[in-house]
């Protein structure tokens, strides 16, 4: 698409879900598909992974981009039945996952957090854990842009951009629904219609739902998710065409984890701990209800100019009741935890307008592209507590398993804070085409923000302006390979507060990439080296949490540090044959403050992600698959003593198997972790728990 730039906004917001690797390259010479990519409705076709305009928002082929680019398929999700947000990311060439709770999670890249999640090109940027588990089944693809990303945000740190494109309705009938069943008790039902709904094909329409339940396999911890989501399209006339849309997810988990488990005791020695571990109770609850409902109009002017508008609304309520552990036990007793807890009721509304112009010109006897917009949003959100002064004391934590804590008396729910957020951007891009080797992309957003509110005391306004520029250059070695350089400036207004309860200034810096990019065999395989190198100035690190007495129970507060990360990424994609799909790649990283000491150290400095897949048409359509990751050494600190923790490297293996039963009819099994791996999640919090066991899902998948 020539013009999914959209307006993001740097405060804690609604996001949408997440990413895998493209199986598939980009070749240089076939530009993205505006219907693809826009999902104006107007017209359907095939997906072609080698196409992505994330980047940029122009309308470029993958080897045409001058940033790493990664694009996660439909046929991905379900050969390995990622059903989950969480699971897609990550097996994602340079995203790690934070697994920091049963029910909010992190991610990073380039040893940043990513706060930049989109949908179909619009969206605020998430500051913060995702809560609940957000489902797939609403989304045909994701793209994932590494790096800063001036022109398609404005806002953001180096990390990553994380974009999902929505099921659109099609002008040819197509159905399926699936069944699963694994491990914990799992079920899931899912099914997915959509066509046109007169003899002309004008009025299209699609329908989709899943449902799933699953126990775990730690103690207290179950989920109950239903989703739900229709669009429907209509050409109004051959050029113009309106797109109505509405999803809804509702998540419900009991026994969850807030904080984890406690991992060292008071002469730092590690607590050893059952793999189903957890300092939950069954009374413990989060339930996430999230909306979205939009509205878009695209019109197609003479040749390949196109004008776009597009009406959001995202509404998220959330109310939680949560457990919090914390101490460092006597390794003789093994008494020193004591809980708190507390119940958290928020709400969040989102409404966003973006409308932009975007096509072809000609200039000194060339053909360019350009694209230009304007976006406003509107942020409006509040926050509830009911913080319980009964303290929980959990004995012997050697005894864990056999301690179940008492529920506490809590006081009225009271509000703690609001929040309101106003975006207004505008930006522009070309793609200069100078010969036919050497191309530039340039452009730039210009961002106006305001807040006003307040959050457990502190004062939240902020009256921020900036412009950010972007510029690449890409150079055609020979028809398989392109040379490509990019410089993107970061700006990114913060959230977090100070020793005094301030609010930080934005973090701002520079992001530069350069790399080769190159594609074989016809197009059907490419690769990426990249290497790339990131500052920023004002990054907030944590330092410590208020007690009550010098600032709001519980709140954590930051300083700034200017931080500098580089390092390197290889990753490769497609199809080596007709029947053998791979995907993976290596990243290496180095971050420092600026000091030159090693930071940022709860993220591996090496990953490995793999994955492939082989077919046998000849044995009823046979299909082996393998999903392999692995990641260095991660450390932290106790979040109660400051006592240094760490976490070995380790890999994960996991394999599928498919064949088809009768026609329109394929069974698959997938095993996750085969060789049963133990290790804990994450160390971004200072606490952490275990990672699942080896399980398997069955599947029963009807197409027709």
């Amino acid at each position: 698409m020539l013009g999914r730039l959209l307006f993001t906004a740097a405060v804690p917001a609604l996001a949408a879900c997440p990413a895998y690797a493209s199986d598939a390259p980009a070749p240089a010479d076939q530009p993205l598909s505006r219907t693809d990519i826009v999902v104006t409705g107007a017209r359907s076709k095939q997906v072609d992974l080698n196409e992505s305009s994330s980047a940029t928002g122009l309308d470029l082929s993958i080897r045409e981009t001058p940033q790493s680019v990664t694009v996660v398929d439909r046929q991905r999700i379900d050969d390995f039945a990622l059903t989950n947000v969480n699971d897609l990311l990550e097996q994602t060439v340079g995203v790690t996952v934070q697994r920091n709770e049963t029910d909010r999670t992190e991610y990073s890249s380039r040893g940043f957090d990513i706060t930049n999640f989109q949908v179909d090109g619009i969206g605020l940027p998430l500051l913060g854990a995702v809560d609940g588990d957000l489902d797939t089944i609403l989304y045909e693809r994701v793209e994932i842009v590494r790096g800063a990303n001036a022109i398609m945000t404005g806002v953001g740190n180096p990390s990553a951009t994380v974009n999902y494109l929505r099921k659109r309705p099609t002008t040819t009938f197509q159905a399926n629904a699936s069944a699963y069943a694994g491990s914990f008790d799992m079920w899931r039902l899912e099914g997915d219609v959509s066509g046109p709904i007169n003899a002309s094909g004008t009025l299209r329409a699609r329908v989709i739902g899943a449902h799933e339940e699953r126990n775990s396999y730690l103690d207290y911890n179950q989920v109950n998710r239903t989703v739900l989501g229709g669009s429907v399209a209509l050409d109004i006339t051959p050029s113009l065409t309106a797109t109505v849309g509405y999803t809804r997810q509702k998540n419900k988990a009991d026994g969850i984890l807030w904080g984890a488990l406690p991992l060292v005791y008071s002469d730092g020695t590690r607590i050893s701990y059952p793999r189903s571990a957890s300092t939950s109770a069954p009374w413990t609850y989060a339930n996430v209800l999230n909306e979205s409902a939009f509205g878009e109009l695209t019109y197609r002017v003479g040749g390949d100019w196109s004008l776009r508008g597009v009406f959001t609304y995202n509404h998220v309520d959330s109310d939680a009741k949560r457990l919090y552990a914390s101490g460092t036990p006597d390794p003789e007793t093994g008494l020193g935890i004591a809980g708190s807890s507390g119940i958290y009721p928020s709400h969040n509304k989102q409404y966003l307008i973006d409308g932009y112009a975007s096509g072809s010109v000609n200039l000194f006897g060339r053909s360019h592209q350009l694209a230009f917009g304007v976006s406003n949003g509107w942020l409006r959100s509040s926050e509830y507590e009911a913080y319980s002064d009964t303290e929980i004391d959990y004995g012997d934590i050697r005894q864990l398993s056999s301690f179940v804590p008492p529920e506490p008396d809590y006081p009225e729910i009271t509000i703690q804070g609001h929040e309101r957020n106003r975006l207004t951007r505008v930006y522009g891009a070309i793609h200069l085409n100078f010969t036919d080797r050497l191309k530039g992309v340039a452009g730039a957003s210009a961002v106006w923000l305001k807040t006003s509110g307040d959050s457990y005391g502190s004062d939240l306004a902020r009256d921020d302006h900036k412009v950010s520029p972007y510029a690449g250059l890409l150079f055609d070695l020979t028809r398989n390979l392109t040379l490509y350089a990019s410089y993107t400036d970061i700006y990114a207004p913060q959230s977090q507060v100070d020793i005094d309860n301030r609010r930080l200034a934005p973090a701002k810096g520079t992001s530069l990439e350069a790399g080769i990019k190159g594609s074989w065999l016809d197009n059907r395989l490419s690769a990426t080296a990249a290497i790339f190198k990131a500052k920023q100035r004002g990054l907030a690190s944590y330092v410590g949490t208020f007690d009550g007495t010098d600032g709001p129970l519980g709140l954590d507060y930051y300083e700034a540090l200017d931080t500098t990360s580089k390092g390197f990424e290889v990753e490769v994609s497609g199809r080596v044959t007709d029947h053998w799909q791979l995907s993976g790649g290596f990243t290496h990283l180095k971050i420092e403050d600026n000091q030159g000491l090693r930071t940022q150290n709860q993220v591996p400095r090496d990953s490995v992600k793999l994955a492939a897949t082989y077919e046998v048409p000849e044995w009823r359509d046979l299909k082996l698959g393998a999903q392999f990751r692995y990641q260095s050494a991660i450390s932290g600190t106790d979040d109660s003593a400051g006592l240094p923790i760490s976490q070995k490297g380790y890999a994960v293996v996991d394999v599928l198997a498919g064949i088809k039963v009768v026609d329109h009819l394929q069974a698959s099994v997938n095993v996750r972790n085969l060789t049963n791996a133990k290790y804990l999640n994450s160390l971004a919090w200072g606490q952490a728990f275990y990672s699942p066991p080896r399980s398997v899902i069955g599947t029963i998948r009807f197409d027709y």
